[in-house]
């Protein structure tokens, strides 16, 4: 969904506003080649951080890992490390890795809810190193299950079942043989993922 102030600043420049998508390659270069410069990077900023947004409220640790890019980017303009070319450049990177992201999912064959808890149990170089992206996904989609599961109307203010399923959380990554060392982290980031979604998982 487009903001109405994006689609204004293409009015004031009297630009005819294209099929705008952030994912979409052909507005990227349509971007990338305006005259403009200072307003393709202000629509890039302000779609970019829509879609991030958006993907933080269903992806935790995916969310964070984008808008801290994006904050990156563009805190290094401000402070004049880069210019607007560069900028737009590194803006339209991080767009194409919002896409490759999309694309590793697919390649997986994981659900955006799966993807979900796999970026929260594989945001971690000794985990990935040990385990490996299969086992990973293997993980991932039995945690799903098991929250799906575990999780019942207002679970996340229940101590008793929140109890109940970081302890499910636990046992599962010992059993996938989870580095013990990051397993509390891992624990943590798995319940906060689940309370992100656990609503939509409830229904499905």
């Amino acid at each position: 969904m487009v903001s109405e102030k994006v689609v204004d600043i293409f009015d004031a420049a009297g630009i005819k506003k294209p099929d705008i998508s952030i994912l979409s390659e052909e507005f990227l270069m349509e971007l990338k080649g305006m005259e403009h410069k200072n307003i393709a990077l202000e629509v890039l900023r302000k779609l970019l951080n829509d879609e991030i947004k958006a993907r933080m409220q269903r992806n935790l640790v995916q969310g964070k890992s984008l808008m801290e890019m994006l904050e990156a980017s563009i805190n290094k303009y401000h402070n004049k490390v880069i210019t607007a070319v560069e900028v737009i450049d590194e803006l339209i990177g991080l767009s194409k890795h919002i896409v490759a992201q999309d694309n590793a999912a697919k390649k997986l064959g994981l659900s955006e809810y799966e993807y979900a808890f796999y970026s929260a149990v594989a945001d971690n170089d000794s985990a990935m190193e040990l385990m490996g992206k299969d086992k990973l996904r293997e993980l991932a989609v039995v945690l799903t299950e098991t929250i799906r599961n575990n999780a019942s109307i207002d679970w996340e203010i229940k101590e008793n079942v929140r109890a109940k399923m970081r302890v499910a959380i636990k046992r599962l990554l010992r059993r996938f043989g989870y580095p013990p060392d990051m397993q509390m982290l891992a624990t943590e980031t798995v319940i906060k993922q689940a309370e992100m979604i656990s609503a939509e998982l409830i229904r499905k």
